[in-house]
């Protein structure tokens, strides 16, 4: 078996890399996963298992304990690790650094969304969050959209973004704004990537057109936007499994503000049958799930070889 750090992992992927390897894993077999949550917003264990023909199998275990970022030195908040095992044997074969792997694969996944359901001619991208998975949303988004001109970044505490602007060139404005609302209401496309239980996106403040990526919230007491978002707005999923137990799903369907979601990502990878007019208002759920895991993982382990 073998052990791959965070370091080794970036050192073999980047952006194109990894959305055409999820691309093409959506255009086989769905997958057959499964998940658990043990705890609440203080602590919980959360494991995730696939099998997916062609990729092998896979299991994740993650720790997560948020008052680890309050310790002096403070701690990761999220400690996984990720298993993959081989199709043919069922041997364990690599044991892959978690949150590596989940940063590459939550925004690639996001992002690969996002090269069907937002505008080709998207000028201004809003990022929500300031963590690690929001930084790679910035980067993955300017790879599937080299349209964007325009990058503004919102977290509650701003000074997060201050220490760490990225940039992307002379021909692209990279902005840390304070004003939520006015932020929501430029954008053409919102990518938010909180831990959220109280709405931050206002759908009363997206503009036709808009393209919303909720990527957060993977339990049903949390939440990302609100129910205005819904009510007009084209819906689609990564997984329907882990994005039904979400409460940006869940909630709105309770409500009635969601009537219908689309489809998900197999369905989107395949785009024949998606059309997007320009004044429509989409939503993807980003909930994730183990197979986009292990599909990163076995490119990892391909190019190591």
């Amino acid at each position: 078996m073998r052990i791959y750090d965070a370091e080794t992992i970036a050192s073999f992927l980047d952006w194109g890399r990894v959305i055409q390897a999820l691309h093409d894993a959506h255009q086989g077999q769905r997958s057959e996963g499964e998940s658990f949550f043990i705890g609440d917003s203080r602590y919980g264990l959360l494991s995730r298992g696939v099998v997916l023909p062609g990729y092998g199998a896979g299991l994740k275990v993650c720790s997560i304990n948020p008052s680890n970022s309050q310790l002096q030195p403070p701690l990761p908040v999220e400690q996984a690790r990720f298993l993959v095992i081989d199709e043919q044997s069922k041997a364990i074969v690599a044991l892959m650094d978690g949150p590596e792997i989940t940063r590459w694969k939550t925004a690639g996944d996001s992002a690969l969304a996002a090269s069907f359901l937002s505008r080709a001619d998207s000028r201004t991208l809003l990022v929500v969050g300031a963590g690690p998975i929001a930084q790679a949303l910035c980067e993955a988004y300017m790879h599937v959209r080299p349209s964007i001109t325009h990058v503004l970044l919102w977290n509650r505490s701003p000074e997060k973004w201050r220490a760490a602007v990225p940039t992307f060139g002379d021909d692209v404005l990279v902005e840390v704004v304070t004003d939520l609302p006015a932020a929501i209401a430029k954008a053409d496309i919102i990518t938010c990537a909180t831990s959220a239980t109280e709405p931050v996106i206002s759908g009363a403040l997206v503009r036709p057109g808009t393209h919303v990526d909720l990527v957060g919230g993977f339990r049903e007491d949390m939440r990302e936007a609100d129910d205005d978002l819904f009510i007009n707005a084209r819906v689609y999923v990564d997984d329907f499994s882990t994005a039904q137990v979400s409460g940006d799903i869940c909630g709105p369907l309770k409500t009635g503000a969601l009537s219908r979601i689309e489809g998900d990502l197999y369905d989107l990878c395949r785009p024949e049958l998606f059309f997007r007019a320009a004044e429509d208002i989409t939503v993807y759920k980003n909930a994730g799930g183990a197979h986009l895991d292990l599909v990163v993982a076995q490119v990892v382990r391909r190019l190591h070889s």
